[in-house]
């Protein structure tokens, strides 16, 4: 019953929504639209956010067998290229709505991302250009986006170092970042499943190493998040949302990557993650945004919620526990109730309080994108859910 609602959500609320916001007169999509609805024309457009479109639409038409979806994708393909640096290569940050250079960060993370979204048009279209551009990503994040003890987070045009304001917060300033991590092995995966290539394979285990052997502790049921160049936690924090979309996405990695005789302590680390993150962060209002020095942040935000469905049905897949089921009802119809925008032509709302009060954060920009919740609907329509 679930499954059902869920594959009309996405066809009928959430895909629609992005289609609308196609530029017909600059290409790709428009990078910002109010909490009103309002669509600035005139906004940046950002790296991520396109290439979370791309991901998702190919995702879409592949996975719905809806070829009609294709168009959305091939736009972000090709608009693609207003972000890509023909001087010292890989992708910036973002662009002006009509496509020239605006920020030229080269992030490991946006790196990343590109090629997430390539490898997906790839599996979806055969195109053997999309392909190169993804490996030409992966080659270079290898070659100079990281040193000798692991992945960089943000540099400069030239790819000479940069801060990184742009992966941190409450205060610190992260030389390392568990989020910048996972999503390098999140691109990896989906690159290696579109292609199989003994490189792709060798990184991405190193990134599950990484992960099992630095940021997790064991001991506090949690991944570090902010860290320094040694990867010395900066700050006492669990990021709930990082930790159950980690739960799911580390376990796909693995499976990916790594034969099944060494799987098994990755499966008992993300079982930890999610369990961890039910005692703590679950409740009948969406799942707690994240806990600083033991202070928890109430906030309920719409990639959280979504990851949040992913990780308990993960969980379940991976135990046959009947009370992963159950969170997962909980969670969908809390969803519904706190983020879904009940507005004919709304998406998700960014983020809103337990009361359901909504916050001024706005409906799209560089971050706010369709791939957290596309995603979660694709794979828990193809899931054999219990409810």
């Amino acid at each position: 019953m679930m499954t059902g609602e869920i594959r009309e959500h996405l066809e009928r609320k959430i895909l629609p929504f992005w289609e609308k916001l196609a530029d017909q007169k600059h290409g790709g999509y428009y990078g910002y639209v109010d909490k009103e609805l309002n669509i600035r024309p005139e906004a940046d457009k950002g790296c991520i956010l396109n290439s979370r479109i791309l991901w998702t639409f190919s995702a879409a038409a592949r996975e719905l067998e809806k070829p009609e979806l294709r168009v959305y994708a091939d736009r972000a393909y090709d608009f693609m290229r207003r972000f890509e640096d023909p001087e010292n290569g890989g992708v910036f940050w973002s662009v002006t709505f009509d496509g020239k250079p605006a920020d030229t960060t080269k992030h490991t993370y946006c790196q990343a991302f590109a090629i997430y979204g390539l490898a997906a048009y790839y599996q979806l279209t055969g195109n053997r250009e999309a392909l190169d551009r993804a490996m030409a990503l992966f080659r270079l994040i290898e070659t100079r986006c990281r040193d000798t003890g692991g992945y960089l987070e943000a540099l400069k045009a030239d790819f000479s170092p940069e801060s990184n304001e742009k992966l941190s917060e409450n205060g610190v300033m992260a030389s390392r970042t568990m989020n910048t991590l996972l999503h390098v092995a999140e691109a990896y995966a989906e690159l290696q499943r579109a292609c199989p290539d003994p490189a792709v394979r060798a990184a991405g285990r190193s990134c599950m190493e990484r992960f099992l052997h630095t940021f997790y502790n064991p001991g506090k049921h949690k991944l570090e998040v902010f860290c320094d160049d040694q990867y010395r936690p900066l700050l006492d924090m669990q990021s709930y949302g990082h930790d159950i979309e980690a739960s799911w996405l580390l376990w796909d990695a693995a499976q990916t990557f790594l034969p099944e005789a060494e799987q098994a302590p990755y499966r008992a680390m993300c079982l930890d993650l999610a369990e961890s993150v039910c005692e703590r962060a679950f409740t009948d209002h969406g799942l707690r945004n994240e806990c600083v020095n033991g202070v928890n942040d109430e906030l309920r935000i719409w990639w959280v919620q979504a990851e949040t469905m992913l990780g308990l049905e993960n969980a379940w897949e991976l135990t046959g526990d009947p009370v992963w089921p159950e969170r997962l009802k909980i969670q969908w119809n809390s969803l519904k109730r706190l983020i879904v925008d009940k507005r004919a032509d709304g998406e998700w709302y960014w983020s809103v309080y337990e009361d359901g009060t909504l916050t001024e954060r706005p409906m799209v920009e560089e971050w706010k994108c369709p791939y957290h919740n596309g995603r979660m609907c694709l794979r828990l329509i193809r899931a054999e859910l219990p409810c």
